[in-house]
């Protein structure tokens, strides 16, 4: 297995140059360099340690398909986005297919009426989010919010929460939240 080429090509779809990777890890970029050459052939402790600063496991470096590797996307379309709501509420999903999402990146469209349900939420984490485009009811705890076009909130998603189109226009939303 060319180790070095794994590790570049890995390196590179997650953005970092040679010189990021060796900062975050503790090594010079020609250690980085020299492994990539496969000039050195890597310690498992080593890898592991360089593989760290990427971040992915050392078994998803040797069994992740190379085309996973130059396919994962970056820009997703409206049709790469799953609906996962339901009623009169769309929550499309950014970055469905990336694997080890820690956030789910939403677009909310909340129709006339649409709420999040009659229970409040409650969740680990925090969430935030801008309302792009509508009106949005929020209510946090026992306090009730009148969110308007270019408004923004953020709170610890473990208070009890809800949200609810009051007006007569869709609402959108692009809001993030812990992957739970």
């Amino acid at each position: 297995m060319d180790v070095g080429g794994r590790l570049q090509m890995i390196r590179k779809m997650k953005g970092l140059s040679q010189r990021e990777l060796a900062k975050r890890v503790g090594v010079t970029n020609s250690t980085i360099s020299m492994i990539e050459k496969n000039n050195v052939s890597p310690s498992v402790s080593s890898l592991k340690k360089v593989l760290s600063g990427i971040p992915i496991s050392i078994g998803d470096f040797f069994t992740m398909e190379t085309e996973e590797i130059e396919t994962e996307s970056v820009v997703y379309k409206p049709e790469d986005m799953p609906d996962i709501g339901s009623n009169n509420l769309s929550l499309y999903l950014i970055g469905a297919r990336s694997k080890g999402r820690s956030m789910d990146l939403l677009k909310e469209c909340y129709a006339p009426g649409a709420e999040t349900g009659p229970e409040m939420l409650q969740h680990p984490g925090e969430e935030g989010g801008v309302v792009v485009s509508g009106e949005i009811e929020l209510t946090v705890g026992f306090q009730v919010y009148q969110l308007k076009t270019g408004d923004g909130y953020y709170f610890n998603s473990n208070r009890p929460h809800r949200f609810r189109n009051i007006s007569d226009e869709v609402c959108e939303i692009i809001s993030a939240n812990p992957s739970v």
